[in-house]
This record gives C-alpha cells, structure tokens and sequence, in this order.
C-alpha cells in the first residue's frame, strides 16, 4: 500500500482565519475498493464552532457549519459526486451532471463512514467512502475541502486550489489530484 501523502489545503483569501494554523488532507484508495479521506485541522478546537454528535444520517446544508467535503468525478466526464462530511456524523453524498447542475433524482448507495478525533493541537476527521458510492472510472480527480465556522460565526473556506474571486468548491479547475481506480 502507497505512502499516505498530506496535500495542504489553502484558506480563500476573502476569508481569512485565525483559528486555524493549517489544514491538511489525504486521500487513498484501500484494498477493497473504498476511499480513505483524512482532514487535519491544526487549531484550538475551542476556537472553532463544532455541531453536536448526532446520529450517523444524510443531512442537507451541512456545508453553512464547519464540514469537510471532498469533490471526486471520473477523469474527462463533466459528472461528478460531491461528499460532505460533518463532525457530528452527518453526512451528505449529491450527483452533478455538470457544474452545480445537481441531479435530483440521485440517491446515495449508502453511507460513509465518518470518525472525528479531537487533539490538543487540532481536530482530525476520517471518512471512509464506499467503492458503491464513486464515479465508475479508471481514475478520478478529486477536490478536498473544508468549511471552518468560528466561535463568532464567521467562516473560512479552505481548499487544495481557490480558482476564483470567491470561495467555489464545484470549480473543476480546483480538482487537483488524481487518482487510479483498482479493478476489482
């Protein structure tokens, strides 16, 4: 198995933060398939607005509070699958046909797997995507992301690639790793 590799994520510059030093994310794909998904946060979690733990279920709009999300479509295909995943266990999993052009008729296979750890020197939050749950490729690109609230309601919007004057995850330019697919 490959060397997990932490990409630094970049705050927005229209959003700046204090609360937090750093954001670091990996991705890799495990043996069966699946899509390991860690975020690093290097803060004082008391610095930044955390939803309660919740019961393990999709939820819209989890993106207007601190969440990671994670933007994975097959490489040349407009399609493409945006995942979010909350601290409080909460998760959102939604199909785009094209840029923010949102299939409404798709429904989530099933669920991630979401764990959030808390550190003295920061917040970690794993996610574990099923192999059902992805674009059918050979190899993706993929957006890794995250959403910061503070404790005065502000937020940040971090990501690998910002492509525009304002915070936009969906921009395909800003789906800056690849990644093969393993045959099964």
């Amino acid at each position: 198995m490959p060397s997990v590799i932490r990409h630094s994520l970049q705050c927005h510059p229209a959003t700046p933060c204090t609360a937090v030093s750093a954001i670091e994310a990996s991705i890799r794909l495990i043996e069966n398939g699946n899509l390991a998904v860690n975020y690093h946060l290097d803060c004082n979690p008391g610095d930044i607005l955390l939803p309660g733990k919740q019961p393990t279920a999709a939820k819209d709009d989890l993106w207007l509070h601190t969440c990671c999300e994670a933007f994975i479509a097959a490489v040349d295909v407009q399609e493409y699958r945006e995942f979010n995943f909350s601290p409080s266990s909460q998760w959102a999993n939604y199909c785009f046909t094209d840029y923010r052009i949102r299939d409404k008729t798709f429904i989530a296979p099933s669920a991630p797997q979401i764990h959030t750890h808390r550190r003295d020197d920061g917040l970690q939050i794993d996610a574990l995507i099923g192999r059902e749950m992805l674009p059918h490729a050979a190899a993706w690109n993929i957006g890794l992301s995250v959403v910061i609230e503070t404790l005065d309601g502000s937020k940040s919007y971090w990501a690998l690639a910002h492509c525009a004057a304002q915070p936009d995850f969906h921009r395909r330019q800003s789906f800056l790793l690849t990644l093969n697919a393993i045959k099964l």
